[in-house]
C-alpha cells in the first residue's frame, strides 16, 4: 500500500520529461500541475516509472483512464525506452509507464533540452 511518506517532488529530469509530454500531448492539463505534483516510484524492476500526484496526495478513487502522450529514447546501453503519459479516469496526471524494451534496468532518463522539442 503506497503511504504519503512514500511520495516525493519529481527529480528534475523527470519533471523535464513528465513536462516535455505534456506539452506534446493534445491534452489540457491544469497549469499549476508543477507547483503540487509529487510523485512515487512504482514497482517495476527499476525501469523508472513513476505513479503522479498532481494535487499532492494520494486519491485512492482514481484509475487508469488512457495513455495522452508517447515518446521513445535510447538509454545509454543502446536499448530503447518507450515512455507514456497517462491519465486517470478524472482527466488528472497519473502515471509514467517507462519500458525499456529488454526490460532491463533504466540507467538513464534522457536531456530534455530546447533541440527536442524543436524536432517534434
Amino acid at each position: 500500500m503506497l503511504l504519503d511518506r512514500d511520495l516525493r517532488k519529481p527529480t528534475i529530469q523527470e519533471f523535464n520529461l513528465l513536462n516535455f509530454l505534456i506539452k506534446k500531448s493534445s491534452f489540457f492539463i491544469k497549469k499549476d500541475w508543477e507547483a503540487t505534483l509529487l510523485v512515487s516510484s512504482m514497482n517495476d524492476e527499476k525501469m523508472g516509472s513513476l505513479h503522479l500526484f498532481p494535487n499532492g496526495k494520494i486519491n485512492i478513487d482514481t484509475i487508469f483512464s488512457h495513455q495522452v502522450s508517447e515518446f521513445q529514447f535510447m538509454d545509454i546501453d543502446d536499448i530503447n525506452v518507450i515512455v507514456s503519459l497517462n491519465i486517470d479516469n478524472m482527466g488528472n496526471l497519473f502515471e509514467l509507464d517507462v519500458w525499456k524494451t529488454d526490460f532491463s534496468k533504466l540507467i538513464k532518463l534522457p536531456e530534455i533540452n530546447e533541440n527536442i522539442f524543436l524536432s517534434y
